[in-house]
């Protein structure tokens, strides 16, 4: 069977074995990540860096959220006040609850995008450095506390 149109051959909805147990593939999952939400306290300040300093086009903007289209991706800066009608029961964490995740751009020339960021008035938050596992990083933080690292 298809799916999606994509030309990928899978049967859908065919139960697997998976260790003593049994579970139903979805024809759909696991898709590409589309969208990524980040809560934020500061609307206005957070849309200017990511329009701004990272350069990101706006995809759609309202009081409450701003929509930016990162290459596939969506990124939505939802204002933290309205993030309890997305995600409750959970709660939502203040900024000040520390890092618990980092996002990873893959580019060219750290060094380059690095400077280009200082330019834009980003503060780097390391590097740029070599990483035993090979590859060349730096990070920066959004005015949300969202911590974004550059690699190549």
């Amino acid at each position: 069977m298809k799916i999606g149109g994509c030309g990928r051959s899978e049967t859908a909805g065919v139960a697997r074995k998976i260790g003593t147990g049994y579970i139903r593939k979805m024809s759909n999952f696991p898709g590409p990540i589309t969208a990524i939400t980040l809560f934020v306290d500061d609307l206005p300040a957070t849309r200017e860096f990511y329009r701004d300093s990272i350069g990101l086009p706006v995809h759609w903007d309202d009081e409450n959220s701003s929509v930016f289209n990162f290459s596939n991706t969506l990124i939505n800066l939802l204002q933290s006040d309205e993030a309890p009608g997305l995600i409750a029961p959970a709660m939502v964490a203040p900024q000040a609850a520390g890092a618990r995740m980092q996002f990873t751009i893959t580019v060219d020339d750290v060094d380059a995008t690095a400077a280009l960021l200082a330019e834009r008035g980003v503060a780097m938050l390391n590097g740029p450095m070599d990483r035993p596992w090979g590859i060349r990083t730096a990070s920066f933080v959004d005015p949300a506390g969202h911590i974004w690292e550059i690699a190549s």
